[in-house]
């Protein structure tokens, strides 16, 4: 997984959340913020899609941030379809930036899985509207945005969006729908399911080469 794996709190509207710190070999030169699945289907931070796109980021150098969303674990709330959770999220930003001031001059990466990617895509158009700094990288695993989208989104044009060809919770056909209207690219894993069964080692790989690609 990663060289250390700790623990620790931040402040959203409902209360504590409740995150692992996923540590790089050597020192972080930049961090990551990775989103889990749906809390009311047995999302939580540790997935193994979601603990394979942190071992991504740690391999990459970054220190990876791995949250419960409300509801899960230790974090306070309730399920929030995604308003919540976004909000949280941009919280989560500002004080890991106010805590750690030394990684976040670096590369970052935001990424999310299934219900994960609506909070992701949702962040990122909220950070771009106050006209903050945005992640160098934008992963969206299993997309299922419009699914959860209350605002406007506005995914960069090298958001890398992987999917699996037999997913059968977010069909094929509906991710690529999302990058068919948002005009992104979109790697189909063959014979992969949602949770990319047996294909886990093939999703590290797309998504290591897409971020070295970026220099992140």
């Amino acid at each position: 997984m990663s060289e250390r794996v700790d623990t620790i709190q931040f402040s959203g509207a409902a209360g504590v959340i409740d995150c692992a710190l996923d540590w790089p070999a050597a020192e972080p030169r930049g961090w990551a913020l990775i989103l889990h699945p749906h809390p009311l289907h047995g999302g939580a931070r540790d997935n193994k899609v979601v603990t394979t796109l942190s071992r991504c980021a740690t391999q990459q150098g970054l220190l990876a941030v791995r949250p419960n969303f409300r509801g899960v674990g230790l974090s306070a709330g309730e399920f929030d379809r995604s308003r919540g959770e976004t909000a949280d999220m941009l919280q989560l930003i500002e004080q890991f930036g106010a805590r750690f001031p030394q990684w976040t001059d670096g590369p970052w990466l935001l990424a999310g899985f299934s219900f994960g990617t609506a909070v992701a895509a949702q962040v990122h158009a909220s950070l771009r509207e106050a006209g903050a700094p945005l992640p160098q990288a934008l992963v969206l695993t299993g997309t299922a945005v419009n699914r959860f989208r209350f605002r406007q989104v506005q995914p960069a044009a090298d958001t890398l969006l992987v999917h699996g060809e037999l997913d059968d919770v977010v069909p094929l056909a509906e991710g690529m729908e999302f990058a068919r209207e948002h005009q992104l690219p979109m790697v189909v894993l063959p014979e992969a399911g949602h949770f990319f069964h047996g294909k886990l080692i093939q999703l590290r790989d797309v998504v290591n080469r897409h971020l070295a690609s970026l220099g992140t």
